[in-house]
């Protein structure tokens, strides 16, 4: 009895380890690849099994990250009161956590379709990849970015069961990692000075923060750049367009905010500006899409 009281106290803590909430930065883009395809076609039983997949694949992601970086976690001010350093989570039960979502992520593939399932492995490469990344290059969050880039691809997949007229999945998926890395970048700057103490590599801990800032603005302009490319591959209309000025305008905003004599604004920049972008690029596309 005493056992079964405890586990909505481990899966709340586990939740919170993983912050599923953050789905919310790349799940848009999935669907918008995923309506993409479709067409005119809605195959909600598929667009279901996406969801199950993405948010899974993410889970893990995010619990392979924090298993592998407990020690790390430990050492900085910031993310000392993670729930695997507290020891609100055990090792034991992010390890399982992990696993039950790669798994889920390989049974949705596979519910998909052929394709799905054998590429599902190397989806889950770059996921494993990424927390090693900040201990041998300066540029970890360009690994990110390519574990991010795969969303948009894997849904076009999922949808179609080929690879043939994906051009435009490719040109959105790139975005949407060269999006979320630069935004990794900014986020980033707040720790330079713990990491260089601990020898943990970033963009900003090489390169100072202002030179880093510089880099993720560049990252946006060729972020925006593809946005409006994919844009034109997939034949969207005036409604997207009016989706892109916000982008452009939330791009603009958080580069504004955060300053290299100000970090203090970096989590509304990371959070509220760059949940704005995913909302609001999939409602105007989906706008676009239906009435268009």
């Amino acid at each position: 009895m005493t056992e079964l009281s405890e586990r909505p106290g481990k899966v709340t803590s586990f939740l919170r380890l993983v912050k599923v909430e953050h789905s919310i930065f790349a799940l848009p883009f999935a669907y918008l690849s995923a309506f993409v395809a479709m067409k005119s076609d809605t195959q909600w039983t598929k667009l279901l099994l996406i969801t199950v997949a993405m948010v899974a694949g993410r889970t893990f992601a995010m619990a392979a990250n924090r298993i592998l970086d407990r020690k790390i976690d430990a050492l900085n001010p910031r993310t000392r009161n993670r729930e695997l350093v507290t020891g609100a989570v055990s090792l034991r039960t992010a390890w399982t956590g992990a696993l039950i979502s790669v798994l889920v992520l390989f049974v949705a593939a596979g519910l998909l379709n052929w394709l799905c399932l054998v590429l599902s492995p190397l989806a889950v490469i770059p996921l494993i990849i990424y927390p090693y990344a900040k201990r041998f290059t300066n540029f970890p969050h360009y690994v990110l970015a390519l574990a991010q880039a795969v969303a948009p691809v894997g849904a076009w997949i999922a949808i179609t069961g080929t690879f043939t007229g994906s051009g435009p999945a490719w040109v959105l998926g790139v975005a949407v990692g060269l999006w979320i890395g630069g935004f990794d970048i900014i986020y980033a700057c707040q720790d330079v000075e713990i990491d260089r103490q601990i020898g943990v590599h970033s963009t900003p801990a090489r390169f100072g923060v202002r030179t880093a800032l510089r880099i993720s603005t560049a990252t946006h302009v060729v972020t925006f750049a593809l946005f409006v490319w994919f844009g034109a591959l997939a034949g969207l209309g005036w409604l997207w367009w009016i989706g892109l000025a916000l982008t452009a305008a939330s791009f603009v905003y958080q580069h504004v905010i955060v300053t290299p004599s100000d970090l203090s604004k970096v989590n509304r920049a990371f959070f509220t500006a760059n949940g704005f972008v995913g909302i609001a690029l999939f409602v105007f596309a989906l706008l676009d899409l239906a009435l268009l």
